[in-house]
């Protein structure tokens, strides 16, 4: 990345919800000039026209004209990264919205709708069928946390606050030991989850952690319940249903896919052990997608490196 500081400007914003953004954007920034349109309806003018790009993903276009600084409005910068990496010359920074909070809930909510059995109890209701059954707990489970940075320590808090042993996996070995019992680094994973309830994969998409959850993982398991919030190419997507079959997972939820949206081919849709939502769990907000461009926008007029820029080398 160059050393030198874009000098916004003209902002093109790329996103479903546009037209909020550039009413909250221009009521505290009406200097801004501001155009916008969803993603994919972006145009090389805009690009020649705009200095800089707020949005989560990258529009389909070969070159990014004269933008000089890019703010990703989502919790991972993979779109910027791959198939080929954003130009460094261009600024590349992320979010500060907390998506963590909200990851959690939905991870939380699918393991108690699988421990309480709440799609065939809905199931059993609307059959009239009365079947009374054993229900597991989360007390006294175990829980490991693929990814100990905001987004697994928010998870590992709800995890533990309903009396589960939680247990940390993450690049650099570490974790909040007010949160996770143990953690350990990626070469452990293999161990940690042979005595896992609940597998939970929180980690970013880079070429360290593409298929960091492989067939060989999966297998090690041992009939844990795999929870997916990150990317759907931190796992091994095709191994899934064979996992299922075997015991080596007895569910997964899942949240992320290898493609998006899951194409109508694909055996997980019809799975009865395997929960599926559109890429929810965290989404991004018109009030945090704001406060997290004009915290970087302030620390560039000030002269300074964003605190959120984006390590191209970490690649988050």
């Amino acid at each position: 990345m160059s050393t030198s500081l874009p000098h916004p400007r003209r902002v093109v914003i790329g996103a479903g919800a546009h037209i909020e953004l550039i009413e909250q954007l221009r009521a505290v920034r009406g200097e801004l000039e501001i155009r916008g349109s969803a993603y994919t309806d972006v145009t090389a003018s805009d690009f020649e026209w705009g200095d800089t790009y707020l949005g989560f993903k990258r529009p389909p276009l070969p070159s990014m004209g004269n933008i000089q600084w890019v703010h990703c409005t989502g919790a991972g910068v993979d779109a910027w990264l791959y198939p080929e990496e954003l130009a460094r010359d261009i600024l590349l920074t992320r979010t500060s919205e907390p998506f963590g909070p909200m990851i959690a809930e939905w991870a939380l909510a699918r393991a108690l709708a699988f421990s309480q059995q709440i799609v065939d109890l809905a199931d059993s209701q609307r059959r009239h069928a009365w079947h009374p059954r054993d229900v597991s707990y989360l007390r006294d489970t175990r829980a490991v946390i693929v990814g100990t940075g905001e987004i697994g320590r928010s998870i590992g808090r709800l995890f533990g606050a309903l009396g589960c042993d939680v247990h940390g996996v993450s690049r650099s070995g570490g974790g909040d030991p007010g949160i996770f019992i143990t953690t350990h680094g990626i070469t452990a994973l293999e161990e940690c989850v042979r005595a896992a309830d609940w597998l939970v994969v929180a980690v970013p998409l880079t070429s360290e952690t593409r298929q960091l959850i492989s067939r060989d993982v999966i297998r090690a398991s041992a009939g844990a319940m795999l929870i997916s919030v990150g990317r759907g190419a931190v796992i091994d997507e095709a191994a899934i249903p064979e996992a299922l079959d075997r015991g080596w997972l007895r569910g997964a939820a899942l949240d992320v896919f290898e493609v998006e949206p899951l194409p109508v081919s694909s055996p997980l849709w019809d799975d009865p052990r395997v929960m599926i939502s559109p890429h929810m769990s965290g989404p991004t907000t018109i009030r945090g997608a704001i406060a997290g461009f004009l915290e970087c926008l302030g620390e560039i007029e000030r002269g300074h490196v964003p605190a959120r820029v984006v390590n191209r080398e970490r690649q988050y």
